[in-house]
């Protein structure tokens, strides 16, 4: 049973904690784990918009939580466990002191979860404040948002002034893919069962690719996204956590600290892509108008309203990690916006059969393959090969064994990776979260590809509702590998 939290949401008014965040907790008290006597504190800017928080949570719990989810009755019970409070998260004003009032009127050992729903750069401010104004006890706990810096010199700056405040152990940095059950589930489809734990190397793999595909565009975040493009936003991150979770050794215990490590392994043994070799094995593309779904959408620098831009909107790499597990084998990571359809999956490749006994006439024996899909549906699907039923003759033809993992549980219980996040935040589990030392490799392998980028080259071009560039499919042909795009015939 958790025992009773406060967690502080600043930037309470922000697209992210309406969107995400709240419906989050709120499913959170509808599974019985939002203990009583709890505290959900958003911060918003303005006395005006503090009195109105509560309706404006309702709309907004009402807009993005699924229809069978909000019902009045629940809502009622949830709304007494927000506490909105006025906060300016750049100076210690005296709204800080009557956060402090509230948050002092309960047990001093209750933890404390500052979730900063912020950008970047007001972090240290932020922490700063949090110190002076003495709201830091040995209890509490500091979430911070992706992408932490820029380049690594900046991520080392912010998480440096974080560090000043918070020790390493009460720092929560957040990766929502993380949070996903079919994520967790990648560690358990591994590590209890034997069937793939021993076929979980070169001998047996011929390729792995990780894709997360998106159809929207930049939406809301034009003045962000132009600065960052998918390199910052999506592969510096994301993809290269979920790389690791593919590629590392067997935890001694899963626990956070044997986790950490055997992801840092594998960031430490990726092949440095530096100069010409960042040429050769990493696509940028930039989407221009194109049909998403039966509808003309703009291309990138019609939505920017910029007459150029360099910033790439897709990237396709082809990595290799130099250790003997996974020697030879190429890590295909694709991300892009304005893509044919939005999805992210592991795509496990096995290799041929060494040997085929059957004649050319019973049809083509393809690999096997694991597809370990995320979103927008969690499911596990295994391709096999299998003797056709409806005829006598010996025909092979490949079939799909597929785990609807959503409909396997489905008695109420909603996956939700910002929920199981927050709540490990607050029992102090930090094992889904990724240490300053992951943070730092991961940006020690992206900024060559940046600084190469800024060298030459630009974007190659692709229609919006494509599979991004051609020059991405020629690179996975140069192994005689293909793009597997889920809805596709055969993916």
């Amino acid at each position: 049973m958790l025992n009773p939290f406060d967690i502080i949401i600043f930037g309470g008014g922000g697209d992210l904690a309406l969107r995400k965040l709240l419906p989050a907790m709120y499913r959170a008290y509808q599974e019985g784990n939002l203990p009583e006597g709890s505290r959900i504190l958003p911060t918003v800017r303005e006395e005006t918009q503090r009195a109105e928080y509560i309706e404006t949570a309702h709309k907004a719990l009402k807009e993005f939580l699924a229809k069978d989810e909000f019902n009045a009755k629940d809502w009622k019970a949830f709304a007494t466990f927000l506490v909105p409070v006025v906060s300016n998260v750049t100076a210690p004003d005296d709204n800080w002191d009557v956060l402090k009032g509230i948050l002092d009127e309960h047990d001093s050992t209750k933890s404390r979860v500052f979730y900063l729903s912020l950008p970047p750069a007001v972090y240290g401010t932020c922490c700063e404040i949090l110190s002076v104004k003495n709201l830091i006890t040995p209890t509490s706990r500091v979430v911070v948002e992706k992408p932490i810096g820029y380049c690594g010199e900046s991520a080392e700056a912010i998480n440096g002034k974080i560090a000043e405040y918070f020790s390493e152990e009460q720092i929560f940095r957040i990766d929502h893919y993380l949070g996903k059950e079919t994520v967790q589930n990648l560690m358990a489809l591994r590590f209890s069962n034997s069937l793939f734990e021993n076929m979980w190397d070169a001998k047996s793999i011929d390729n792995i690719q990780i894709s997360i595909s998106e159809t929207v565009g930049l939406e809301t975040r034009a003045g962000f996204y132009d600065k960052a493009g998918a390199l910052r936003d999506m592969v510096q991150n994301h993809l290269l956590q979920l790389l690791c979770l593919v590629a590392m050794e067997s935890p001694h215990k899963l626990n956070a600290n044997s986790i950490r490590n055997e992801k840092l392994k594998v960031l430490e043994a990726l092949r440095p892509l530096i100069g010409s070799d960042v040429d050769k094995n990493i696509i940028r593309g930039q989407y221009v108008p194109g049909d998403l779904n039966g509808k003309i959408v703009p291309g990138y620098l019609e939505e920017l309203n910029e007459g150029s831009s360099k910033t790439e909107t897709f990237v396709g790499i082809r990595a290799h990690i130099d250790n003997w597990r996974w020697a030879g084998v190429p890590f295909y990571l694709r991300t892009g916006k304005r893509m044919a359809k939005r999805c992210a999956e592991i795509v496990v490749q096995y290799k041929k059969v060494s040997h085929n006994v059957y004649e050319d006439s019973v049809g083509e024996i393809e690999p096997n393959r694991l597809v370990i899909r995320l979103q927008p549906e969690e499911t596990i699907q295994l391709r096999l090969m299998s003797k056709r039923l409806d005829n006598l003759e010996m025909q092979l033809e490949p079939v799909t064994m597929n785990i609807e993992l959503s409909q396997a549980y489905s008695n109420g219980f909603h996956s939700d990776a910002y929920k199981r996040l927050m709540l490990d935040a607050a029992v102090n589990n930090p094992s889904l979260f990724i240490h300053r030392d992951e943070v730092r490799q991961a940006w020690k392998w992206i900024d060559p590809i940046i600084d190469r980028w800024q060298e030459k080259g630009k974007p190659a071009l692709y229609r919006a509702g494509s599979w991004g560039p051609e020059d991405a499919d020629e690179l996975l042909a140069e192994n005689n590998h293909v793009w597997f795009n889920t809805g596709d015939k055969g993916a």
